[in-house]
């Protein structure tokens, strides 16, 4: 499906799941190679789709003529007696591929059956108290596959789902109006979000009378980020939920209903139907408390990667102590603590979390050396957890190459999330005593160098730039004095969430919509000194 998060959407996502067939969402803004990947690799057959559709979906489509376009309205509009199809839809058939980041230079697409699916949404129905009349925010983008148990949950127990469009979640005032007009009682939000949120909250307290529960996922979700959510709203409960697209998405629950004791937060127990291990090298258990892999099995875990018998083989195994049945290694190391909770420790790969998604640094690092012009490259992961974590690229290159030119030439490789926050041209790259890429020594490299600006702007020089350059360096976690006035904020590493929470911290004096239309500090201070009369 290529459609926009509307109703169209919904119409679609209801009609794939009740027929039987298998849904794949595409974001219609994803780069056309990328899109006609992820249909080959799927061998898709229809695409459902909307009019007005992107012509990066036309141009997808010119090079696969098997592929069938059909318009969700076309389909909806036509008459119909309202019966049920009788179709018998037995839980083991595939219900949905989500394309996932992958290490190998190109996405890979985990197929997930019915059984997982229904099971994780009456897990979500009972740890979130979702019942008839109870609204739910759907929030996430459509890719994100958190997204399906969103729009779903609230729909099978007889309640609501609210669709929260993409212009309210990027203004968290905006997105808190909506929620609460929308008398939104469950949400699910990234940690760094909720940052944002309490942000807000915080500096314009305000009351969210019908929210109950409101569940963090995606992200390490940290002691301090609860404490303050329960000072600031202490009769809604927090769901720190942890899973894998793999495993048919969340597979623990960790339900908060006051402050933690520590600062490390549990993933909680697995939900119902699902098991877990904590591992060794060779499959067997390892000692209570003591470090492992974690390794999945049950009805959560899926079929493996569509089309991909060789990264399928590696990581979907037989359950060693329950033959038959499927074990899943996503690479996560873990331990369980002695109140039988699990706590998560880490990734063993290149994988990174960035704004949620799940992104392979192989894969990016690939299309980097794909650019004409790029003799060597790697990327490395900047910034404190706190701050949200960018990717920078490091590269050599014969020619003139810009940072401006690689953004551009990505942008036609991967999705936004992907592409780098700031490009560093090397004459070459640092190697450790063993000949391979010293990434510490470019991590260190990034972290100093900040963004692609240079040294040659002058540094700010009224208060209200050197105001902006101080929330800049505070929020991208760049050192005061790094930030020139002819620096871009987005070349700096500035995100759209950054850029909530940037106009959250000057007190809205700016929106987002703002800062993507002048991202000069110099260019920004000025119209915050026209709307201020410049005060500081």
């Amino acid at each position: 499906m290529v459609t926009g998060r509307d109703r169209n959407w919904v119409a679609g996502v209801l009609g794939v799941l009740k027929a039987g067939g298998v849904y794949l969402p595409v974001d219609p803004g994803h780069p056309p190679g990328r899109i006609a990947t992820m249909l080959t690799r799927a061998a898709c057959s229809y695409v459902l789709t909307e009019p007005g559709s992107t012509t990066r979906l036309d141009r997808a489509l010119a090079s696969l003529p098997g592929t069938r376009r059909l318009l969700v309205p076309d389909i909806t509009e036509r008459a119909g007696d309202g019966t049920d199809l009788g179709l018998d839809v037995p839980a083991d058939r595939l219900a949905y591929v989500f394309f996932t980041s992958g290490s190998t230079g190109e996405p890979k697409g985990a197929l997930c059956e019915h059984a997982g699916l229904l099971n994780h949404l009456y897990a979500k129905i009972d740890d979130l108290g979702i019942g008839e009349g109870t609204v739910v925010a759907q929030t996430a983008s459509q890719c994100f596959d958190i997204s399906l148990w969103q729009l779903l949950a609230g729909l099978l127990t007889g309640g609501r789902t609210l669709l929260v469009e993409q212009e309210a979640v990027l203004d968290a005032d905006r997105f808190l109006d909506r929620i609460t007009e929308g008398r939104v009682n469950v949400l699910q939000v990234v940690p760094s979000y909720l940052d944002v949120l309490l942000s807000a909250l915080e500096r314009v307290p305000r009351d969210l009378p019908d929210l109950r529960c409101v569940s963090v996922t995606g992200e390490a979700l940290r002691g301090e980020l609860v404490r303050r959510w329960f000072a600031a709203g202490p009769a809604v409960r927090l769901v720190n939920a942890y899973g894998l697209t793999e495993t048919s998405d969340d597979t623990n629950h960790e339900v908060l209903d006051g402050p933690p004791a520590t600062d490390r937060i549990p993933l909680g127990r697995p939900i119902a139907n699902v098991r877990q291990y904590v591992v060794d090298e060779n499959l067997l258990p390892v000692p209570l408390g003591a470090p492992g892999a974690i390794a999945f099995s049950g009805v959560c875990v899926g079929r493996g990667y569509v089309n991909d018998a060789e990264r399928t083989r590696l990581a979907y195994l037989e359950d060693p102590y329950r033959p038959g049945q499927r074990l899943y290694l996503g690479g996560d190391f873990g331990r369980w603590r002695p109140d039988g909770k699990l706590e998560f420790l880490g990734r063993r790969d290149a994988q990174v979390k960035i704004r949620g998604f799940r992104v392979e640094i192989g894969e990016v690092e690939n299309a980097l050396l794909r650019v004409p012009g790029v003799t060597d490259g790697a990327v490395v992961v900047t910034g404190a957890d706190n701050h949200g974590r960018q990717l920078a690229a490091c590269y050599v290159s014969g020619c003139a190459l810009t940072a401006e030119d690689l953004r551009e030439r990505l942008a036609d490789l991967l999705p936004d999330y992907m592409i780098p926050a700031s490009f560093h041209r090397l004459d070459r790259l640092p190697l450790t005593a063993n000949g391979k890429t010293d990434r510490k020594a470019l991590t260190a490299l990034a972290e100093n160098l900040g963004g692609t600006a240079g040294d040659s702007h002058g540094a700010p020089s009224t208060p209200a730039e050197r105001r902006l350059a101080a929330h800049w360096a505070a929020e991208l976690g760049l050192p005061p004095g790094r930030i020139r006035r002819d620096d871009n904020f987005f070349d700096l590493g500035g995100t759209s969430l950054s850029a909530v929470r940037l106009a959250v911290a000057l007190d809205r004096v700016i929106s987002p919509r703002d800062l993507a239309g002048r991202p000069v500090l110099a260019d920004l201070a000025h119209l915050i000194d026209t709307r201020t009369g410049g005060e500081p």
